[in-house]
């Protein structure tokens, strides 16, 4: 199957978000944790390590789901290869 332009397109820019949000996953779940326990401060209250380990990389993670539908919903319709209505 030959892509065209907008495929290739629509197709870089999918790979580009993918990348920027593994790249934050990936910080998020192995480097802030690894060197949590070297960041000796409290925030809201706990310390950094515990709070990130028990609900600051889930809020995280909730954010980038949360921004990759809505990166790619705007994206579908833009490169006009959505499903069903428009909101």
């Amino acid at each position: 199957m030959q892509l065209t332009q907008k495929h290739q397109e629509y197709w870089g820019k999918n790979l580009q978000i993918t990348g920027i949000l593994l790249f934050i996953w990936f910080v998020v779940t192995f480097v802030v944790t690894f060197f949590a326990r070297d960041l000796q401060f409290n925030f809201f209250g706990w310390p950094f390590a515990f709070y990130m380990a028990a609900q600051g990389s889930l809020i995280i993670y909730v954010f980038i789901i949360w921004y990759y539908a809505r990166y790619m919903n705007k994206l579908d319709i833009e490169y006009d290869v959505h499903e069903g209505e428009e909101d």
